[in-house]
């Protein structure tokens, strides 16, 4: 397995027309056949309290000066993960598109600083429905941005989106999120394939069950000839307190105690197996393993 980290600069004509370039990172793992890489949708900007509501404040504290978080509020980045293979050229999620925040929403110029366009993706494989996963299926017009992929998402996930009690019941702050992705949905649903837990998307991925962030939130196992890796999505939320408290319930989750349920599993597998991950939110591109503490876990961008 090799692992390289480079730096592009973004030369499209959407980066030239803003008073300064965009630099994204990508980190690129090479597995045999098997490339991948993490690729740089712009960052989230988010209160504390989107991790740290209701949990013990001096713990907190003590969490936040060690892993240097500011407390003004967190960005976290996003990390969508590219695999080719030779025959497909898969992407994982969709970023957040246009619609959601302005520091999100490059994933086209992460693809062009890789000599690649939309067209070239083949398939598009879905964690989960949240905006900055995606709300980036559509552009501005309201057309499909990878018009050329055939798109999978969990069969849970997929109905729980497109159920219409689910804006009344998610709440209020995440009614926006319900429309938002039953809108988008609703463009590929005659044409969307819904996967079920174990089932394989395409030679050497399969889908793994991992809800509570969202209901049917799916992570990514991918098979190579030199090991397995994992695209984990929001399962595994943050490189802080999801790492050493992994048995918090978390604001971020829809439902707390089944996600923690799911992330404590998850992070003892990959520990147990030294199976290398990809996180949405986690640094340095999101690759990395888990290495297991005295008290719970820790993320180390080392593969």
């Amino acid at each position: 397995m090799h692992l390289s980290r480079r730096h592009f600069l973004a030369t499209s004509a959407a980066a030239l027309a803003l008073p300064y370039g965009r630099a994204w990172a990508a980190t690129t793992v090479a597995m045999g056949p098997v490339r991948i890489d993490s690729l740089s949708d712009g960052h989230l900007e988010l209160p504390l309290d989107f991790a740290f509501a209701d949990l013990p404040e001096a713990e907190v504290s003590a969490l936040m000066a060690r892993h240097g978080l500011a407390a003004g509020g967190l960005t976290p980045p996003c990390n969508l993960t590219l695999l080719r293979d030779g025959t497909n050229t898969v992407l994982f999620d969709l970023g957040s598109g246009p619609d959601f925040m302005p520091t999100a929403g490059k994933v086209i110029e992460a693809l062009e600083a890789l000599g690649l366009t939309p067209e070239d993706v083949t398939h598009v494989l879905i964690t989960h429905g949240h905006p900055d996963h995606l709300w980036g299926l559509l552009d501005e017009f309201d057309e499909p941005v990878f018009a050329q992929a055939e798109y999978m998402i969990g069969q849970a996930e997929f109905d729980y989106w497109m159920d219409p009690a689910t804006v009344e019941s998610i709440g209020e702050e995440r009614a926006s999120f319900a429309i938002g992705a039953s809108r988008r949905l609703e463009v590929v649903a005659d044409s969307i394939r819904k996967l079920a837990d174990g089932e394989e998307a395409l030679p050497g991925i399969t889908a793994r069950l991992t809800p509570g962030h969202t209901p049917g939130h799916l992570a990514y196992e991918i098979a190579t000839p030199e090991g397995a890796l994992m695209v984990v999505g929001d399962a595994i939320g943050n490189h802080h307190i999801a790492f050493e408290r992994p048995d918090w319930p978390s604001p971020s989750d829809q439902d707390p105690p089944l996600a923690a349920a799911s992330r404590v599993a998850l992070l003892e597998r990959l520990a147990a197996d030294s199976i290398p991950f990809i996180g949405y939110h986690l640094p340095q591109g999101g690759i990395g393993r888990v290495e297991k503490t005295e008290t719970g876990y820790r993320f180390t961008g080392e593969i």
